[in-house]
């Protein structure tokens, strides 16, 4: 798993505390989760292991994770109150303390269900210092930091598929920082993740979309 720190990394995060991993980390992941999933969030089943199992209340790190969800940044003062802006939003949540071992010590799996009953799994993990990684979509590992401008491509594992994606970001003169690709198996699906150096306009995402068998969420820098 890739760990790049810079100075403020390593100085740690503006939060609402105690922890930058337990309560920073946390409403980070589950605003990234929010994110993935891109559509208004109705019920939400929250597993949670190692670390985050073991401080849930003792270090607000269950404020943290529904906050997220209902978008309350960690820096804002409203977070010591998610719970209760949860409900008056309508969201219908629950924890799930997992006993499992040998997992990463800051692990989350959210469970997300709309209210047209879209569901999608997402998991991640807080790595200190307020920072996160999305490990799992669904069925499929893969490794999304969030600290870049990001498309999620779901598509199918053809020829052409990335090159076609590609050429699209460099007719706008968008400049890649990185493109990984996760498969389930040959020929099936398949993310592509790119993260870039510039805003991508919604306009260039459409032109994505348009791309036979393209599935895009566009995510902007989240920290």
């Amino acid at each position: 798993m890739r760990s790049h720190f810079g100075v403020f990394d390593i100085v740690g995060p503006i939060i609402i505390g105690p922890s930058s991993s337990h309560t920073a980390g946390a409403c980070r992941l589950a605003n990234a989760a929010r994110a993935v999933y891109n559509k208004p969030i109705q019920k939400a089943v929250i597993h949670v292991y190692g670390s985050f199992a073991a401080t849930l209340w003792g270090h607000g790190t269950n404020k943290a994770l529904v906050g997220g969800l209902v978008g309350i940044l960690p820096d804002d003062e409203r977070l010591t109150h998610a719970l209760d802006i949860a409900k008056e939003k309508g969201l219908d949540y629950q924890f799930a303390v997992e006993q499992e071992e040998g997992v990463n010590a800051n692990l989350a799996m959210f469970e997300l269900t709309g209210a047209a009953g879209n569901e999608m799994s997402i998991s991640g993990v807080s790595i200190g210092g307020g920072s996160i990684v999305i490990t799992r979509i669904n069925q499929t590992n893969l490794e999304i930091s969030l600290k870049y401008n990001t498309l999620i491509v779901d598509h199918l594992d053809r020829p052409g598929a990335v090159l076609s994606v590609a050429k699209i970001l460099a007719d706008e003169q968008i400049n890649i920082a990185s493109m990984n690709m996760y498969r389930q198996g040959k020929h099936g699906r398949a993310y592509m993740i790119i993260e870039t150096d510039q805003i991508i306009q919604a306009d260039t995402v459409q032109r994505i979309r348009s791309l036979e068998d393209m599935h895009v969420i566009y995510i902007p820098q989240l920290y």
